[in-house]
């Protein structure tokens, strides 16, 4: 591999037509910019430079190889242009990986918003529910859902989130509505068993706390599924409450247990790589979540 310090000093001698006066304009001693230059022929196996007291000039390959060397700093250069240029004003492509309900319901609507204020950026959203590796997949950003954020990434809290207990009005006429956590023992639950301890249910009211191991006719990894049979009546539903908003308010679902408190510790957090400068495609992007979320708390 060409090293392009030995090329930019190569370059440089060619440009003076002499070693002492590339040294001078370049500052380094005569006997580095000799070195740079000699450690070259021998990495080629050719002489690039003819030698002599009163004048120096390019060989037959020296000719062939400083084209390609200036074509090798150029491209250097633009490279590195290219780099500081993205981190000058948001732009470029950003990667987001969030799960698929939320990327559905939370985030669609607030994406016309972003691309007008930054036209500049470009999405790349990966809707899953799989906890993705932000270095090794190389995603900017990651948004879980969760009340513990995992180790080894920085988060940013963008909002609180409610777990709900609902049920369409026809499941509820034919099985009864629950008045205590103990009743879902005997209710078919829909459950999604990619979740950590999605079969058992936490419920606190008062100070009381009850655990519910349900059981249930159907479960899917699919949350849209779920939320589909919810609707057709197949079964109680745990969700997060933005998920079913629409329904709640629609009648489509009802909720029960509400006086009842699950989750609620569990947030929607934006994480992100630590001990890394953030581009400003990135930046922009959690402030302006950060802003959105904020501005509803407030009720703006």
């Amino acid at each position: 591999m060409i090293d392009l310090e030995a090329c930019r000093v190569f370059a440089r001698v060619v440009d003076e037509h002499s070693f002492s006066a590339a040294a001078r304009s370049l500052g380094m001693s005569l006997p580095a910019v000799s070195k740079h230059v000699a450690r070259l022929e021998r990495e080629l196996e050719a002489r690039l430079l003819h030698r002599t007291t009163r004048r120096l000039s390019l060989t037959e390959a020296g000719t062939v190889f400083h084209g390609h060397c200036l074509r090798l700093l150029e491209d250097a250069r633009a490279a590195q242009e290219g780099v500081l240029h993205l981190h000058d004003a948001p732009r470029g492509e950003l990667r987001l990986s969030a799960p698929v309900s939320f990327a559905a319901t939370e985030l669609a609507p607030l994406l016309p918003g972003f691309l007008a204020r930054y036209p500049e950026i470009s999405l790349d959203i990966d809707a899953s529910d799989r906890q993705v590796d932000l270095a090794d997949e190389g995603f900017d950003l990651a948004i879980r859902l969760t009340e513990r954020p995992p180790e080894g990434l920085v988060a940013r809290t963008l909002h609180g989130l409610r777990r709900v207990v609902c049920a369409s009005p026809e499941y509820l006429r034919r099985a009864g509505v629950p008045t205590h956590p103990a009743e879902l023992a005997h209710h078919d639950c829909l459950t999604y068993p990619q979740f950590e301890g999605a079969t058992r249910w936490d419920f606190e009211r008062a100070g009381e706390r009850v655990e519910i191991v349900v059981r249930g006719r159907l479960r899917s990894n699919h949350s849209e599924l779920l939320l589909r049979s919810g609707r057709q009546g197949l079964g109680l539903l745990r969700v997060r409450d933005y998920t079913v908003r629409e329904d709640l308010q629609r009648g489509s679902l009802r909720e029960v247990l509400g006086d009842w408190a699950p989750d609620t510790a569990a947030g929607i957090h934006l994480l992100y790589l630590p001990n890394r400068r953030l581009p400003p495609k990135a930046r922009v992007f959690i402030d302006y979540l950060l802003q959105v979320y904020r501005g509803a708390e407030a009720g703006v």
